[in-house]
Formats: structure tokens, C-alpha cells, sequence
């Protein structure tokens, strides 16, 4: 699938990073790289040791708990409004869950022991990762509580929403396949939802091209576990619901 075109590539694209002081950031800044990930790349596996965290610009990452026999679900999902890798900066050397790419794009990959010794320092780097932390925990959470009790077609708008909150386009690109293996549902079940809601004029899907047309009405069809999870962002980091034009 082709990687999107940048849109003005800069660690400062990226929600953290832009909202740290000057001091803070010029600390940070030499030791950031730019890299471009596929979609499906991983960028670790559990439990395996990883040293980098990394902050996209563009691209969307899931966080995936993976079981013993392969199979694996989301848990989260991170974008230009976060981190990933949080858990190295809490203290711990490797993670239980995989962190794939599920849009590509780029993101600024830096050695965790450099942001944890700025971390320490107890800054405003270390306020903004603790409140990122606390809006990722309660995104875990209402997806679990939505994966257990709520349809497939409310499940489907809320995974929408959060994509399109973090896409640095409108169009977001993904199968099916892919949707139903975020979800762990069967995608016979995703394409039926996503049929529903390309019937009713809120999304246009065409060969793993997907456009959500009205947002407002797809937000009013998603439970309240988006909801929950957008109130959560926006209260602890200041992210608007989406800088989308619709």
C-alpha cells in the first residue's frame, strides 16, 4: 500500500512533542529520527527488550494483545496526539503487547533512555506523559467494556472515529480483513456493518479506500464509548475531537 505524502514533516507534528517548552523540546530534538513504516510493520513485538519509543506524525499504530496461539486483538490505538512505547518510560524494560502500524506514515523514533533521563527531571515532558498515559488507560478500558457488550456496527464507528481523530488525511486506508482482525470479529460481520453505513451516507469504501462522509452522523450512530474516550483526550492533553474538515 503507498505511503502518503508528508505534510510538512516535523517532530513538532506530533501532538507531545509541539506542546513541550522550548528547553524541553531543544533537549529532545538531536536525538529524534525520522523514519517511514509500512502498514503491518511492527515496531516491537512482546515481550521481547525494545529501546526506542517512538512519536508519530502520520502514522497510526495499534497496540495488540497477542494470545499463546497466535491470535491477537486491539487494545489501543496511537497516533500524532501521543507515544508509543509508554510502558519503557514507566520503568519497564519490555511490554506484553505488539505495536503494529496500522497506517503508514512517518513517526520520530528516539533511544528511551534519553527520554527517560528527561523524565526525570519531572518537567513538563513527565506531566504530559502521565496525562497521555491516563487517557491511553481509559481507552483500554472502554474498548474492552465495547468489545464485550456493544455490536459490531457501534464497535466499527467508534474504531472509525479514532482513526479519523489521528489520520493526517480524510482517507483512511484499510480492508476489511484488516478492520475485523483490529476488532476480533469475523469480517463477514464488518462487511455488513460497513455496508449499513455506506447505505446510510456515512462512509464511501472502495478497494481498501475508505472516506467517512459524515462524521456528526457517524458519531450519533458509535456508542458512547467514543465518546467517553474523546472527553478523556481532550480533557487531559486539550485534542480537539478531530481537525478534519467535513
Amino acid at each position: 500500500m503507498p505511503l502518503p505524502q508528508s505534510i510538512g514533516l516535523s517532530p513538532r507534528d506530533n501532538g507531545l512533542l509541539a506542546a513541550l517548552p522550548d528547553s524541553e523540546y531543544d533537549y529532545l530534538r538531536p536525538h529524534l529520527k525520522a523514519i517511514l513504516r509500512q502498514q503491518g510493520t511492527s515496531l516491537y513485538e512482546s515481550p521481547t527488550d525494545t529501546h526506542y519509543v517512538y512519536f508519530p506524525t502520520e502514522a497510526i499504530v495499534a497496540l495488540m494483545c497477542v494470545m499463546e496461539d497466535g491470535k491477537c486483538g486491539e487494545i489501543a490505538v496511537a497516533g500524532r496526539e501521543g507515544v508509543v512505547g509508554i510502558s519503557l518510560l514507566m520503568g519497564g524494560y519490555t511490554t506484553p503487547t505488539r505495536a503494529t502500524v496500522r497506517m503508514p506514515g512517518h513517526a520520530y523514533r528516539i533511544r528511551s533512555a534519553i527520554v527517560k533521563e528527561a523524565f526525570s527531571h519531572a518537567g513538563e515532558l513527565q506531566r504530559l506523559t502521565l496525562h497521555y498515559t491516563q487517557a491511553l488507560f481509559t481507552q483500554m478500558a472502554q474498548t474492552s467494556a465495547c468489545n464485550r457488550h456493544h455490536s459490531v456496527e457501534r464497535q466499527l464507528c467508534r474504531w472509525l472515529l479514532l482513526s479519523d481523530d489521528r489520520a493526517p488525511h480524510r482517507e483512511l486506508s484499510m480492508t476489511h480483513e484488516l478492520i475485523a482482525n483490529m476488532l476480533g470479529v469475523r469480517r463477514e460481520g464488518v462487511t455488513e456493518a460497513a455496508g449499513r453505513l455506506q447505505k446510510a451516507g456515512l462512509i464511501t469504501y472502495h478497494r481498501g479506500r475508505l472516506i467517512i462522509l459524515d462524521r456528526p452522523g457517524l458519531e450519533a450512530r458509535s456508542c458512547e464509548c467514543y465518546r467517553v474516550i474523546a472527553r478523556e483526550y481532550s480533557r487531559l492533553l486539550g485534542e480537539p475531537a478531530t481537525t478534519q474538515p467535513y
